[in-house]
């Protein structure tokens, strides 16, 4: 009897584990969705992965920064 217990106890864990990963990656994709939309690609149809989007952010900020101490 706790078996069974400890078993839907497990799965009811797991469950709720697996809604806040879902979730963690819906906000996350949601967000990386958002910074796509203010990053310029070519073309403009292309849709960067979630490591080619860090990583053009990440260049775009750095070449934004360079030009503003240039100014």
């Amino acid at each position: 009897r706790n078996e069974g217990l400890l078993s839907k106890q497990k799965r009811s864990r797991r469950m709720k584990a697996n809604d806040r990963e879902r979730n963690r990656m819906h906000h996350l994709n949601s967000a990386l969705d958002a910074l796509r939309s203010v990053l310029p690609t070519f073309p403009d149809d292309a849709k960067l992965t979630k490591i080619e989007t860090l990583r053009f952010a990440h260049n775009y900020i750095w070449a934004l920064t360079q030009s503003l101490r240039l100014a």
